[in-house]
This record gives C-alpha cells, sequence and structure tokens, in this order.
C-alpha cells in the first residue's frame, strides 16, 4: 500500500490536463457536442447559405454543380472544429448547468401543480402521500455530476457500508 500512496502524490503534483477533469454522461457529452456544433455553424453560416442557396432546387445535379461551395464549406468547418473550440462550448456547457437546473425543477413543479389541478378537477383520488413526497424529495436535490453514490459502497476510512 505504500506503493499507492507515492503514485497518488505524484499525480496531485502533475497539472490536470483538462479544464473540466470530471466525466460527463452520454447525455451530457451530447449536449455539449450539440452546443459545440451550433458554434462551428454560426461561424460558417455564410459559407453554409452560400451552399444552400447553390443545392436549392436540385436534386441529383446538386454533388456536381455546387461542388465549389460545399469544398468552401467543408473546409470552413474543419478549421473551426478544433479542440479548443471544443473546450469552449465544454465551458459554455458548465456555465449554463445552473441554468438548465432551474429550467428542470420549475418544469417538474409546474407538472405537479397541473396534476394536483387535474385530479381535483376530475375527482380523482389524491396521490400517495408518501409517493408525492418523494417525487418533492428528488426535485429538492441537488444535482449531481459523475452519477450517485451507490447505497452499498464501502467506505474505506471506516469500513461501515454508506
Amino acid at each position: 500500500s505504500g506503493g499507492s500512496g507515492s503514485s497518488d502524490q505524484k499525480r496531485t503534483n502533475h497539472p490536470i490536463p483538462s479544464r473540466n477533469p470530471l466525466p460527463l454522461s452520454a447525455s451530457q457529452e451530447a449536449q455539449v457536442r450539440d452546443i459545440f456544433h451550433a458554434r462551428v455553424r454560426k461561424r460558417c453560416t455564410d459559407e453554409i447559405k452560400a451552399f444552400a442557396d447553390c443545392a436549392m432546387g436540385r436534386t441529383f445535379s446538386a454533388p456536381f454543380l455546387c461542388r465549389g461551395p460545399l469544398h468552401v464549406m467543408n473546409s470552413c468547418m474543419k478549421v473551426n472544429a478544433t479542440p479548443e473550440e471544443q473546450d469552449a462550448a465544454r465551458e459554455e456547457w458548465w456555465a449554463q448547468r445552473v441554468e438548465r437546473q432551474k429550467e428542470k425543477e420549475r418544469k417538474a413543479r409546474r407538472k405537479l401543480e397541473q396534476e394536483r389541478f387535474l385530479r381535483e378537477w376530475w375527482g380523482l383520488p389524491e396521490k400517495d402521500r408518501e409517493l408525492a413526497r418523494k417525487e418533492m424529495e428528488k426535485l429538492n436535490r441537488p444535482e449531481r455530476i459523475g452519477g450517485f453514490v451507490s447505497e452499498k459502497r464501502v467506505k474505506i476510512e471506516d469500513g461501515e457500508k454508506r
């Protein structure tokens, strides 16, 4: 165990290669990718517009007649699709995280209010109080990045289950 402690110490001395070291879920990575693609398309709007105008109304002849605008559009997108742009998209995703969480909570609360209204309107029985309490508790939990802690996980410090 002494050897692993020294390697942990070595790891902490080196700078982290990424500015956002936490791993994201697949859906979060997809959101970052969407931001990245939108940023690249925004930088190449003129080239994309020129290609779209050329290809408008054409079917089989578009690849032949619009080859020039296609190459210009593709080269613009290749030039702007850099790792730096990916990092900027990831930073933008992190900056918008709080707003997304607030919007998600607002929508969930609105859904619960509408459901309560409909149950009252149609004279349906009330939702089970325990289920309603769990839903509200879930809404009040803070956002977790990197997943949730397993209930079966053993703590290393004291050996007790969490």
